[in-house]
């Protein structure tokens, strides 16, 4: 089966190519797979505008998003909920789409003299002819940790969220900030503990609009924990195999997670 490969053309969708199809903040899904055939049906009053994001086997792949009256009547899925209960869904695909349309509906007009933008000539953004600059897709990086304890990990559950899962602290860098400091300071904001021993493990973009999720372990270092009550509604120290719901491992919250328990079950590093 083919895989998808990102790319970048300036060129339109042609007959044989594949779209993804958004509707607000969710993916107008087809019958079967998530992607409809340029041709097909969906698009029966014409094409919108539709932005490459690299191709599928031999189709190109393209997003758009659809207005309200071709989104009527057809099963619309929550982009959250795809990549965090649908085993199946391709969620590097379904999140750059999400990103590329975000940066290309927010950068239509140039942020500096408000001109209207168009393509650049052999890159992936949106270029000003009148500042002679160049628009690129944002990304905002954000901080997520797994704080460990001797043998046990702390795990907090959000009070924004709906989702009863409990997860990990995180939050964004901030300007003048390195990913280690801050780490230190969310988890002193929202836990009022101290950590050290910080050390990278992984990373994932998180489209919610345009985030870089930058993961880390780290060690408790001393405090009690007093929660940031408009970011926490609760937050404990779980044993490996008796938490409670945690996101899957389609997330990096959820790979995180599962990595810090091995590490503790298979004796980790000295506390």
């Amino acid at each position: 089966m083919s895989q998808w490969k990102p790319g970048w053309t300036t060129a339109p969708p042609a007959a044989g190519d594949l779209i993804l199809a958004l509707h607000r903040q969710g993916i107008v899904k087809p019958s079967s797979g998530w992607l409809h055939a340029a041709n097909g049906a969906l698009f029966s009053q014409g094409m919108p505008e539709a932005v490459s994001l690299g191709s599928l086997g031999e189709c190109g792949v393209f997003v758009t998003e659809m207005p309200e009256d071709a989104a009527a009547g057809r099963e619309v899925i929550p982009l959250r909920d795809a990549l965090l209960m649908m085993e199946d869904a391709p969620a590097a695909m379904l999140s750059t789409g999400f990103q590329v349309w975000q940066w290309w509906r927010d950068h239509r007009y140039c942020g500096r003299c408000g001109e209207l933008t168009g393509f650049h000539a052999v890159e992936r953004a949106k270029w000003c002819d009148a500042c002679g600059i160049p628009w690129y897709p944002r990304l905002a990086p954000c901080v997520i940790v797994v704080i460990r304890r001797a043998d046990r990990l702390l795990l907090a559950k959000s009070s924004r969220v709906k989702r009863h899962f409990y997860s990990l602290i995180a939050g964004f860098v901030e300007p003048g900030e390195s990913l280690e400091e801050a780490v230190k300071r969310e988890v002193k904001e929202e836990t009022g503990l101290d950590v050290n021993n910080i050390r990278y493990h992984a990373s994932e973009p998180w489209p919610f609009p345009h985030q870089l999720m930058v993961g880390f372990f780290a060690d408790y270092a001393g405090g009690e924990l007093v929660l940031q009550e408009d970011e926490l509604a609760d937050a404990d120290w779980f044993l490996p195999g008796d938490t409670p719901p945690v996101p899957p491992q389609t997330t990096i919250s959820g790979r995180l997670i599962r990595a810090m328990e091995k590490e503790i079950a298979e004796g980790g590093l000295p506390l």
